[in-house]
């Protein structure tokens, strides 16, 4: 293991802890490199899923993927939470910790999905704020994600790529790149993917998320339930390229497929960085999901993310 960004390790390649693959893994082993949780299903469970956390923390290391950390909300931080989520990791050592660059509520009301802010100047200081708060209150650096967007804000005076570059490094914070979200926001907002993950400081990606979504006509979306298309894996190459190799996460939260399927679909990020790029098409939606409405779609992507 080498040390990689923010003198954190390069951990190489790894994959969601999910329940379905619970008893695989306690029988045959890790199989990856590293595993990252869900931050909300362990906090204040002691039962049979945080046993088999600890079996698995004996065998890899462990990176902890919060959503629920509101980071850009208008509401007071989550003390509460936070207590919770320091305690956490104090047991069981992650690597790091991450989260998303987003707000989930507001009047203490969650709305259980991941909302874009406006990328304004008064918004990038309420968020670098509250960033320091979150550090120093974890005595560790936040790594934040950049999330996959279906709407803009009309009064937004910066792209997202600047915002959160210079958020980082403002804040000491580190950057989890999903180059599957800059693919779907790119493709919903019209933007250059390449160019998106060109302008970020290199320097403080730590992480890179690569997952498959769904094609839905006229937008995608970020729904983790498909392989990874050929595009995303381009994305990826250029991010590992212009990082010199941080470390990689697959997501697959829907229909979760047997651990070696799993197994193998992450095996393609080795062929990645080689340059042998797979010829894998984005999945298109079903009919009868392209008539259902569209906040369905975004509910059901990240209400994934909290399910085990």
């Amino acid at each position: 293991m080498t040390t990689s960004r923010l003198g954190l390790p390069h951990l190489g390649l790894g994959v969601g802890l999910r329940h379905s693959h619970f008893q695989h893994i306690l029988q045959h082993g890790a199989g990856v490199d590293w595993f990252e949780i869900i931050s909300e299903n362990f906090i204040d469970h002691h039962g049979y899923a945080r046993h088999v956390l600890e079996q698995v923390a004996a065998q890899v290391p462990l990176v902890m993927h919060g959503v629920s950390l509101s980071i850009g909300s208008s509401d007071a931080l989550n003390l509460d939470y936070l207590a919770k989520l320091r305690r956490l990791a104090d047991e069981i050592r992650p690597a790091w910790i991450s989260d998303h660059l987003c707000w989930t509520g507001v009047a203490s009301v969650n709305s259980h999905d991941l909302l874009p802010l406006p990328l304004t100047e008064a918004s990038l200081a309420h968020v670098a704020q509250r960033v320091r708060q979150v550090q120093e209150f974890l005595e560790r650096p936040l790594i934040l994600e950049n999330p996959s967007s279906y709407m803009q804000f009309a009064q937004s005076s910066m792209p997202e790529w600047e915002f959160l570059g210079r958020l980082a490094r403002d804040t000491g914070c580190g950057i989890l790149l999903d180059v599957n979200n800059v693919y779907v926001s790119a493709y919903n907002h019209k933007f250059d993917a390449e160019h998106y993950i060109r302008q970020l400081p290199h320097e403080r990606i730590v992480q890179l998320h690569l997952a498959g979504p769904t094609d839905c006509g006229d937008m995608l979306i970020d729904s983790h339930d498909h392989p990874v298309p050929s595009r995303v894996w381009e994305l990826y190459a250029l991010a590992q390229q212009l990082t010199g190799g941080v470390s990689t996460l697959l997501e697959w939260d829907g229909n979760i497929p047997d651990y070696p399927v799993l197994l193998a679909e992450l095996d393609k990020a080795r062929l990645a960085m080689l340059g042998g790029l797979p010829e894998v098409a984005v999945a298109a939606a079903q009919a009868s999901a392209l008539s259902t409405p569209i906040n369905f779609h975004l509910a059901q992507a990240h209400a994934d993310h909290i399910a085990l």
